[in-house]
């Protein structure tokens, strides 16, 4: 929908507030606009942009047994239809009990400068670049005889947060990402590369299409292996797949409680625990150059790791893992108070240092005998205790002897947990921006070096492409 058929962001903020009946009121909405293109057999088959708003409403209610909220959230909302969205979480806090994360809403802060500007929006323009380079990747795919499948997406999201207690605040947040597939002409043979950006003006087609041309070229000799552990090389995208889970199963509250990898046995947590021998530090930070994120809590509902009474609250870099050690777990006010922690909410993006210079093709180069993953798939959590994960091997395991790749050999499903293999990797790489493969429709803003495991667990063999 257009905004202009239901008023600019920052007024429907302001609309909504004045509307609220309620003790407290946070509103959140969001302006969003796509461009993306697709293509299949070296040639382009659709391209589109669309552009949307989400209006969510978070109503607090003052009881004698604490404060309930109420939240509600429609998207395409007309001006007609705001009062009965701001009743609807009226009415949903009051039919709710106590909210067991109730603090009070952030007090106004920093009010931001260009919050009654209009959102920023993406067009087909952003791949003005990109779409000849694709173009002229095509025909050296097809004289190559192989062929580019993939698709390449950009989107702006202006997120416009108010609160009743004068929280004024916006972020725009550009987020690209593209996907490569090469395959041969009979589909035996199949390669990825993926990239996540900000404005497509640091993807080279070309480059992506020669790396692709080189795996599929790899491919030429098959060898069967049997399960087993192997050393394996992880590139970035797969060691962000695991690290981004491992993430997201950090909350404090469920290690205090002694559900997850992170609980000390006999209680509490393993805050001061070393994790790696390398090492290595996991961390986030809103101004992270190239991987920029909201710089304020944006919680659109509650949960172990999140806190709608925290909207707007200010995030800073934080180490998840510093040199080796546990240094923080997921906390909102609430489980802060509860884990007697610090306050640590999640930041939307994920940094692995690990002291490394080398790239992944050196690594290659120092690998005397050792398997070369491309991407991982399908992951699933099999024990939350060990965080221990299984999943799927995908468009290309290689086998490396003596500095060089030999062949491609068959995909695996792996058992492995993320804690695991920091603690036994033996060699981080160069760390570098990567797209996960598995959670890049969730989660793009990553960078991490390559990691050498000396015995990652191959646990069965996998008939996948």
């Amino acid at each position: 929908m257009s905004t202009s058929s239901s008023g600019k962001p920052h007024e429907i903020v302001e609309r909504a507030l004045a509307l609220s009946d309620a003790d407290g009121c946070v509103v959140i909405a969001e302006e969003r606009s796509t461009a993306n293109l697709r293509w299949a057999g070296n040639a382009l088959t659709t391209n589109g942009v669309t552009r949307g708003r989400t209006l969510t409403v978070i109503a607090t209610v003052d009881g004698k047994e604490g404060t309930a909220s109420g939240v509600v959230s429609r998207s395409a909302v007309t001006a007609d239809e705001l009062e009965p969205l701001v009743r609807a979480a009226e009415a949903a806090a009051r039919g709710a009990g106590p909210a067991e994360d109730a603090r009070p809403l952030v007090e106004a802060g920093a009010v931001s400068k260009d919050f009654t500007d209009a959102p920023a929006e993406t067009t087909s323009a952003v791949f003005a670049d990109f779409a000849p380079a694709l173009g002229e990747s095509f025909a050296r795919a097809r004289a190559g005889g192989r062929e580019l499948y993939g698709f390449a997406n950009h989107e702006f999201t202006s997120t416009y947060l108010g609160t009743s207690t004068g929280v004024r605040l916006r972020h725009d947040q550009p987020n690209g990402t593209l996907e490569l597939n090469a395959k041969s002409p009979d589909r035996s043979k199949s390669a990825w590369a993926g990239r996540a950006t900000r404005d497509f003006k640091d993807v080279d087609p070309a480059a992506l299409d020669a790396e692709l041309a080189r795996r599929l070229a790899w491919a030429e000799r098959r060898i069967e292996l049997p399960a087993g552990r192997y050393e394996t090389l992880l590139p970035p995208t797969a060691v962000a797949d695991l690290l981004i889970y491992q993430l997201w199963s950090s909350s404090a509250r469920d290690a205090a409680e002694g559900r997850t990898v992170f609980s000390k046995p006999g209680g509490g947590t393993r805050v001061g625990d070393t994790l790696a021998e390398l090492p290595l530090s996991l961390r986030s930070d809103p101004n992270e150059p190239g991987l920029e994120s909201a710089p304020f809590v944006i919680a659109h509902s509650s949960g172990d790791d999140a806190s709608v009474f925290d909207n707007g609250l200010p995030l800073h870099a934080t180490d998840w893992v510093r040199e080796g050690k546990l240094d923080r777990l997921i906390t909102t006010r609430h489980s802060a108070e509860l884990t007697g922690l610090p306050t640590a909410p999640p930041v939307d993006n994920l940094i692995l240092d690990g002291g490394g210079e080398r790239s992944l093709e050196e690594m290659v180069a120092g690998t005397s005998r050792g398997l070369l993953l491309t991407c991982l798939w399908y992951i699933r959590e099999v024990d939350p205790a060990t965080l221990l994960l299984t999943g799927l091997t995908r468009d290309g395991v290689y086998l490396v002897e003596d500095g060089e790749v030999v062949g491609e050999v068959n995909n695996f499903r792996f058992n492995e947990s993320p804690v695991g293999l920091l603690l036994r990797a033996s060699e981080a790489g160069r760390t570098e921006k990567t797209l996960p493969r598995e959670w890049g429709d969730y989660f793009t803003r990553a960078a991490m070096p390559a990691l050498r495991v000396p015995d990652f667990n191959m646990s069965s063999v996998s008939q996948g492409v």
